[in-house]
């Protein structure tokens, strides 16, 4: 979890011994009369005279410090830009209508203890006078500390605290030497290597296992094998894994010198001088210029900008690419270590991972000044359109929050991984049991044969050679029985297939290769290739049940489009066609725009992002005559324009022409600044202490005192700005469920009539307006302002100073301080956000629905906005019964569940079962529209059994908020909440905070088998990616948070249809067949040494090379299941794409599943018996020895199991045909490499038995006998019962329109049963 982003910083005055560059300039503010509270602002052209202020001021040869050309894009004293991510991980600052459920709404209707008046001509004096002598802080948005994770809830103890000496590094590691600055990110030494790596793989208990066979083949009684030919394939598979690994902890190596050897500027003897990373101690100063990368965790001391400010980009620490922006504390910006010693401590907290929080205070020169997350710049983070910066080193090497956070998602392991290791338990107990068999067998025939043990040939006690006369090692019958058992498991070990493990490691790196070189899951637009991040889990893909998705940025493009504005109760639409209204400064056009900008007269500014405006409204702001509706009209484009963090980047275009974009963290303030410009305000620069906005081509500047940022609990933003005029304004903006319980209601103007001659007022308007936005799927926001006293902005002054130092809750006093002034707003308009549809989501969520695949979005957008998206993208049918839950407590929820369980006959949900074919789903289709929250016991009980017969089987879109989820989720009605759930064919999710998107998810998962995947993009999604079994990051505009999350990213959700139908099935497909496969290989191969055991009177005698028994694995029949686990295909993606229906075999688990796992024994068991018992029914009169039986064994059952898997392949290309008929040779080529050396016992046998043409004959015996019921039961079954991805492949080779129709209805049908 993460830490709720803090409201406010410290921001210091910027001096202004300089004024904007500009000839001269006035302001025209004019103050509306009481009973509106509206504040002022400047209408070009009108000069009003108002009874409190002289309205105009002149501003001549004024300049800046600095070049007059320079742009300073610092930002507004609003802290930094950085995610708001909090405890409950709300998606980040500025998206407003998709934030969690947070139940804090502000000071809605309480009485303020601030005196409401308006400012008198002596007040406006003061303040007049104030300014001139400078207010004494500005101040910004961010606290310094979280409520969850930040530590500000305590005092910070000596015991769980570090104090650190400024610019003293040997007193500061005096007593206790505190973590270098020298990284390691590698696992391994030269020396650690070799034990560790072992030691890591020998955590599958499969290799402990090999490792104790090859341990009792070493003791002399039980050596079955050779010594050295016994380590081979357990040698093999860890040599492999080990090579892997050590390649890339080389990788590691490599980077971490590279990174420790890089050198920064380390103040040292009175200046700054170059250092190594690794040498950097904590208490030094250290000093980055532009464009680096921090070395360590510092507190900011000092930067090139006079108020401190600093600006980072934390890419490499959180994926976001936007700029962020660090303040220092005024105490300590214009001190110069280099020319004055800087002296001081700084006690902060131990070491966290928590990197949105911090947790310190600075003595300084007799002061203790409180240190917060605004304060600190952590490793890793890179120094942008900042000439340098300094500070002092709190955390480094280990002990930085990168690097205590540096490990990866949690491990998830594959359903089919699953399975198998149950299946290994049940051949392990198979192969206890045939071992028991041949050790009773061996006691049985002893005590048969005890009188004759020393003469029998097959088993001699005596040992007889020359003239020795002594006995053999022979202990007793009970010993010989455990040690013929011991040696049976040595002989029988391949029963559990130890080339299992590293051909499914071979075969997902095989699949994970072509997904990511799957062109039609490229994403042109952002450049962003499929990701494969987890190469355990992609047979997964092929089960996928359940899909968890994210609205915004997963389903939208998460780019934002101005679309609709209500402004003074009238509604103005961009959507509209537009008439042929040319408006000279708008940018919306793409046409060029004039503005007189100081000494560079006729300068031209073209926006880079192009935006449409509504004629209409264009000709408001246009007027020449002052009303109310265009005083209320240039107020809410000035909010607009002035209230945000937006960033103005000018970058020079074509000759003469000046390119304005807009640079900030949320989409949604970037809509908004581009939209205000396009209506003629125009932000045009933005510094720590002031904001130059172009209102129509003049400039106005506005001195920034404070700005609250967006929080999750209040939901709203607030800017309070000193005008040209010396007045004191107050801007908000917010979501509707934050911001209309602040606004003044004795404020509220009647609009008179509307055009069914009903009375109307401005709130109740921009209601409707808002509710008619929400419902078009457009995110809404409510516009508000008031003018402040000076009383007023003094009293919030001196409360923020209290809440800003202190020491324990200062988050929770930060926030109680912005809600203080957040009230009795007067209302200006709302505002419409179009977060359009990205390109393929109607379809692809149609297609998903089609294969069986239930599909719940969980955003933390309004209840309206979600069902109005939930349609247009297909989510929601018209005709779909809608169960809408919206309880405020916990026996309300209770009663609607209830409720809407006996409206529709829900009976408890199945949980749990060992079964694959656990239960039936009924795809819901469509049905009426109707709210559970309005039904009523009484109702229900009246005429129950038919409205219950009725609705039984109707389709059901459930429809629950976040403040339900709240009362539901980790309850007795969690329950509840499944039986409803599962039996809904969709559930819609609004305002979720996202530990409740887990636990949606951990809803299903925890209940049921069947396979989860969330989908998302933002930091907010994170929890929901790692609860699932499938985690889908998409590479978005919110960074990459999701992406480092995930198990597999993409750069479109509709590439998830590709994804999971095409990739998933496949994947899913031939990996369920490789591991019934390579059981059925090694069972073949072990059941025939076990008939031939029977007939060695239960001796641990082998008739097959032990050399040949251990490439058997490795080399004869490894190779082919590879490759067809990477390659074979029983469908084009064209079919499985075309009809969807087919992906429901991996909810049958048709590839893999008990009754497949022992019907293959059984047909081991056949091919076995063939195996032994043709060449002993043809050769059991002859001479033939045992090598020779041996060799024949060797190639039939090679040549057996290639076969077999040549009989089920069902693509073939050439690299197949190469790979399985060259295993076939490979073998004889090893057989007769093995038979050509003299040492070895079977030394020239296959030159001999080749020549027989009996050989030949039993190879084709055997061969036809032993795959003829597998035949004959595929022909059987294909005709007769057809499996859904039969009746396809038969479309896909006839490719007769006739069959072709029918054969579909075949699929349809199987399909749905």
């Amino acid at each position: 979890m993460t830490s709720p982003r803090p409201l406010l910083s410290p921001s210091p005055r910027t001096p202004i011994s300089t004024e904007i560059p500009v000839q001269s300039w006035s302001f025209n503010f004019n103050s509306l009369n009481s009973n509106t509270g509206l504040l002022n602002s400047g209408i070009p052209g009108q000069a009003t005279p108002s009874s409190n202020f002289n309205l105009r001021m002149e501003r001549k040869g004024s300049k800046r410090e600095g070049p007059t050309n320079e742009v300073n894009l610092g930002l507004g004293e609003p802290g930094s830009i950085h995610p708001s991510l909090s405890h409950s991980g709300s998606r980040r600052q500025g998206h407003y209508s998709d934030v969690s459920d947070n139940l804090f709404q502000g000071y809605n209707s309480r009485p303020s203890s601030i005196s409401a008046f308006e400012i008198s001509r002596q007040s406006s004096e003061h303040l007049s006078q104030k300014t001139e002598q400078g207010f004494p802080k500005r101040y910004g948005s961010r606290g310094t500390d979280s409520d969850a994770l930040g530590g500000s809830q305590r005092e910070i103890s000596d015991e769980n605290s570090r104090l650190i000496f400024i610019n003293d590094p040997d007193r500061t590691n005096d007593k206790y030497e505190f973590a270098g600055n020298q990284i390691r990110t590698s696992k391994y030494t030269v020396f650690t290597f070799l034990p560790r790596n072992l030691f890591e793989q020998f955590h599958r208990v499969a290799y402990i296992y090999f490792l104790l066979l090859i341990i009792l083949n070493q003791l002399p009684w039980l050596q079955v094998f050779g010594r050295a030919s016994s380590f081979l394939p357990l040698a093999f598979v860890l040599l492999v894994t080990a090579v892997k690994d050590g390649y890339e902890d080389w990788r590691r190596h490599r980077s971490d010198r590279t990174e420790n050897n890089r050198r920064a500027e380390i103040l040292q003897d009175g200046s700054f001088q170059p250092k190594e990373w690794k040498k950097i101690r904590v208490g030094e100063v250290v000093k980055i210029s532009t464009n680096d990368t921090l070395p360590c965790d510092i507190v900011l001391l000092g930067s090139s900008d006079s108020s401190g400010v600093a600006y980072i980009q934390t890419i490499n620490l959180d994926g976001e690419s936007n700029l962020k922006t660090r303040y220092a504390k005024q105490e300590t910006l214009l001190r110069m270590p280099e020319r004055e010693p800087i002296s001081g401590t700084i006690r902060c907290e131990e070491p966290n991972r928590n990197i949105y929080g911090f947790n310190a205070y600075m003595e300084f020169e007799g002061k203790r000044i409180s240190l917060g997350p605004s304060n600190i710049i952590l490793r890793g983070c890179e120094l942008k359109n900042t000439a340098w910066v300094i500070g002092v080193v709190v955390y480094a090497g280990q002990e930085t929050k990168v690097m205590l956070n540096n490990s990866g998602a949690p491990s998830k392991r594959s359903r089919l991984e699953s399975h198998m290791n149950r299946e290994t338990i049940y051949l392990s107990l198979f192969l206890l049991i045939i071992c028991a068999v041949v050790g009773l067998g061996m006691g049985l025939w002893l005590g048969r044969h005890k009188d004759q043990l020393s003469t029998l040939p097959y088993f001699r006690k005596r040992y007889f050679k020359g003239s020795e006369n002594k006995d053999y090692n022979y202990y007793s019958i009970g010993a010989e029985v455990v040690i013929a058992m011991l040696s049976a498991v040595i002989i029988f070990q391949i029963m559990i297939p130890i080339s299992l493990y590293i051909s499914m490691e071979l075969v997902r790196l095989g699949q994970a290769y072509f997904m990511i070189r799957d062109k039609k899951m490229y994403d042109s637009v952002s450049k962003s290739k499929f990701q494969c991040r987890a190469l355990n889990i992609n047979e997964d893909l092929g089960q996928v049940k359940y899909v968890f998705s994210d609205k915004t940025g997963t389903l939208t493009e998460n780019k934002m489009e101005f679309r609709d504005a209500s402004v003074f109760g009238r509604n103005y639409s961009t959507s509209k066609t537009l008439t042929e209204y040319n408006y000279q400064n708008s940018s919306l056009q793409n046409e060029e725009k004039e503005i007189t900008t100081g000494v560079n007269v006729g300068e031209t500014w073209k926006a880079k992002m192009e935006v449409r405006v509504d004629p209409r409204l264009v000709q408001l702001l246009q007027k020449d005559n002052v009303t109310q509706e265009t005083r209320f009209a240039h107020d809410y484009f000035l909010a607009l324009a002035a209230c945000n963090t937006v960033v103005p980047i000018i970058t020079e275009g074509s000759v003469g022409v000046k390119l304005v974009e807009y640079q900030g963290e949320s989409p949604d303030e970037q809509a908004l600044v581009y939209a205000a410009a396009a209506y003629g305000y125009t932000l045009i620069e933005r510094t720590s202490g002031y904001i130059v906005i172009d209102v129509h081509g003049k400039r106005k500047r506005l001195d920034v005192l404070g700005l609250h940022e967006f929080d999750s609990d209040r939901k709203r933003m607030s800017v309070i700005v000193q005008c040209p005029d010396n007045t004191l304004k107050l801007l908000v903006k917010g979501a509707d469920s934050s911001m209309l319980g602040i606004i003044d209601k004795s404020l509220n103007v009647d609009l008179g009539t509307d055009v069914e001659g009903s009375s109307t007022d401005l709130m109740s308007s921009t209601e409707r307006h808002l509710h008619e936005y929400a419902s078009q799927g457009l995110r809404t926001l409510v516009i508000g302002a008031r003018d402040l006293s000076v009383e007023e902005y003094e009293d919030w002054h001196h409360r923020y100073e209290e809440a800003n130092n202190a020491l324990t809750g200062r988050a929770r006093k930060l926030r109680l301080t912005a809600t203080r002034i957040e009230c009795r707003l007067n209302l200006l308009g709302g505002t419409g956000i179009e977060d359009r549809l990205q390109q393929g989501v109607p379809e692809t969520i149609e297609t998903l629905r089609r294969a069986g695949i239930k599909v719940w979005v969980l955003t933390g957008d309004k209840q309206e906005t979600a069902i109005s998206i939930g349609v247009s993208c297909k989510l929601l049918t018209p005709s779909m019964q809608q169960i809408i839950i919206n309880g405020k407590s916990k026996p309300a929820c209770q009663k609607l569940l209830a409720d809407a369980k006996a409206m529709y006959g829900i009976t408890k949900a199945e949980r749990k079962k060992s079964s694959p074919q656990r239960r039936k789903e009924i795809d819901n289709v469509t049905g009426d529209n109707i709210q559970s929250s309005n039904m009523s016991g009484a109702k229900l009980s009246e005429n129950m059994p038919q409205v219950v017969e009725e609705r039984k089987h109707m389709p059901l879109a459930l429809i629950i908020d976040g403040t339900s989820l709240v009362y539901i989720l980790e309850s007795d009605l969690e329950e509840e909440l499944f039986d409803l759930a599962t039996k809904c064919a969709v559930v819609l999710c609004c305002r979720v905070a996202p530990m409740q998107k887990a636990g949606i998810v951990a809803l299903i998962k925890n209940r049921t088998y069947d396979m989860t995947l969330a989908i998302g993009d933002g930091a907010n999604d994170v929890s929901m990616i790692q609860m699932a079994d499938v985690g889908v990051g998409i590479s978005g505009q919110e960074g990459r948070q999701a992406v480092m999350a995930s198990d597999f990213a993409m750069g479109q959700f509709r590439f998830l249809e590709r994804l999971l139908l095409v990739h998933g099935h496949w994947n899913y497909n031939r990996m369920g067949y490789m591991i019934l496969y390579n059981f059925y290989r090694n069972a073949v191969y072990v059941m025939m040494l076990f008939w031939y055991v029977l007939y060695t009177a239960f001796t641990a005698t082998t008739a097959i090379n032990e050399w040949s028994g251990n490439l058997y694995s490795i080399i004869y029949t490894s190779l082919p299941t590879i490759i067809a686990g990477i390659l074979d295909k029983d469908l084009s993606d064209n079919t499985l794409i075309r009809y969807p229906k087919l992906y429901a075999c991996g909810h049958r688990e048709e590839s893999y599943n008990i009754h497949l796992f022992w019907l293959t024994m059984l047909d081991t068991l056949w091919q076995s018996l063939v195996l032994v018992y043709v060449p002993y029914l043809a050769y059991r009169h002859s001479t033939m020895d045992i090598y020779s039986i041996g060799s024949l064994w060797t190639i039939a059952v090679v040549l057996l199991v290639n076969l077999t898997l040549a009989m089920d392949i069902l693509s073939w290309i050439s690299l197949t045909h190469f790979v399985v008929w060259g295993s076939i040779i490979a073998t004889w080529i090893c057989l007769i490499i093995l038979d050509a050396i003299q040492p070895l016992t079977n030394y020239g046998t296959i030159f001999h038995i080749i020549t027989w043409g009996s050989y030949w004959l039993n190879l084709l015996l055997i061969t036809c006998l032993a795959l003829l019921p597998r035949f004959v039961a595929k022909i059987i079954k294909q005709r007769f019962w057809p499996s859904d991805i039969q009746i396809a492949r038969e479309i896909e080779i006839t490719r007769s329109s006739a069959s072709s129709a029918v054969e579909l209805s075949q699929i349809t049908g199987s399909a749905a049963s």
